[in-house]
């Protein structure tokens, strides 16, 4: 008897939900995800936010075929002078200011948030960490704890001691940032919450209460770095930078790559006291970092920003009239539509995918829909998509 892959997936693969999506993939390109028996997908969301050039973008596979032949794997992280990794550390400095000219690789964002911490506590010699409500920065021990919600943590407990929660765009509650303070993890535009953008002015408090006592601004780009807000990074729209930058997701052009960026003075921290205060054994690997670079190249060399802001006037002027619609939130290409209730909003996902448009919900924001789309999204697809969602909530 031959047993399917929907089979296999079920009984050999960790779930970590009674209902997981399971759409098949048998290859995928550009927009779309193509099942095994012709189905045809068009990914709205980029498997949240990480194809930013598309699926199998033709300079990113043959970076990663080149990489592949010539090394993969040589030795643990920043001991072996690797082509792929310091070219890329080059091009992360050349579109980054001054002052974020040091990038460390790891696998993923947990990682890099773990990473970003570390250094935090390293350097300032304290060990209060502050985060915001709703907020995700990932799921293992560390990051888990900075998470923005109660009802994720509450089952892992204990976690990291003296952690704080603020509210995202409470000015008042800047204050409990103080000379206690390693640093703050918060989001240039927070995603799971629902694509809430911050408020006029309050990204630019919060730097300067960091400068104000001492402590160290990180910002977590994981879902908004590498264009999708339709500047290279979301804080460039903010008269402020990080004393951390995190990335991953896009990063990588569907390759599994995270970062955190930061000053040389800062990042020295890791050399002594004790060495190696970071370690890791396949950050930065060879075809990651080939496929990381080429990825960014695509972007810049193909302009891919240039087309963002008519992108999101598409998704905009969609939904913003529609009477199940309450409300459009976001920037560029990442966008929360937010509909009446959760029942419903699962039910138009539903019906979207039967439809052949792949989207989903926040987790912090359930009642609200996913558009966040490669950057190489046509104009035309992009519609289609927006206009089968209308159509998923019509029949809803």
């Amino acid at each position: 008897m031959n047993v399917t892959n929907r089979q296999l997936f079920l009984n050999y693969l960790g779930q970590t939900s009674d209902a997981p999506m399971a759409i098949e993939a048998e290859r995928a390109e550009g927009s779309f995800i193509y099942g095994p028996n012709g189905e045809k997908h068009l990914d709205i969301i980029s498997g949240i936010s990480v194809s930013n050039v598309g699926h199998c973008h033709p300079k990113v596979v043959k970076a990663i075929q080149d990489q592949a032949a010539t090394y993969m794997h040589l030795m643990v992280y920043g001991e072996y002078i690797q082509s792929p990794q310091v070219k890329l550390a080059e091009k992360l400095s050349s579109i980054l200011p001054e002052g974020l000219d040091q990038a460390y690789f790891v696998n993923s964002g947990s990682e890099a948030i773990e990473g970003a911490m570390k250094l935090a506590k390293r350097y300032t010699g304290r060990t209060k960490i502050v985060s915001c409500v709703n907020a995700y920065h990932g799921s293992t021990h560390g990051a888990l704890s900075i998470m923005g919600s109660e009802e994720f943590k509450n089952a892992f407990r204990p976690l990291l001691p003296n952690t704080h929660q603020i509210n995202y765009n409470n000015f008042k509650e800047i204050e409990v940032i103080d000379t206690n303070t390693a640093a703050i993890v918060i989001e240039a535009i927070q995603g799971e919450a629902g694509a809430i953008l911050p408020s006029e002015g309050y990204l630019e408090a919060i730097k300067a209460r960091c400068e104000e006592v001492g402590a160290l601004m990180i910002i977590d780009e994981v879902q908004t770095g590498l264009g999708r807000s339709g500047s290279m990074f979301a804080f460039q729209a903010h008269e402020l930078q990080p004393d951390i930058l995190v990335l991953a997701k896009g990063l990588g052009g569907g390759m599994p790559i995270g970062a955190f960026i930061s000053s040389q003075k800062i990042m020295a921290s890791f050399m002594s006291n004790p060495v190696l205060g970071h370690i890791t054994t396949f950050g930065g690997h060879p075809v990651s970092a080939a496929a990381s670079l080429a990825c960014i190249n695509v972007i810049l060399e193909e302009n891919l920003l240039e087309e963002v802001p008519s992108k999101h006037n598409i998704i905009r002027s969609t939904f913003e009239n529609h009477d199940k619609v309450k409300e459009v939130r976001g920037k560029g290409l990442i966008c929360s539509i937010q509909l009446e209730s959760t029942e419903f909003n699962f039910a138009v996902i539903k019906r979207c995918i039967e439809k052949g448009v792949l989207t989903d919900w926040f987790l912090f924001c359930d009642d609200s829909l996913r558009i966040a789309p490669p950057l190489t999204i046509s104009h035309g697809e992009l519609q289609k998509g927006c206009d089968t969602i209308i159509e998923a909530i019509n029949e809803c």
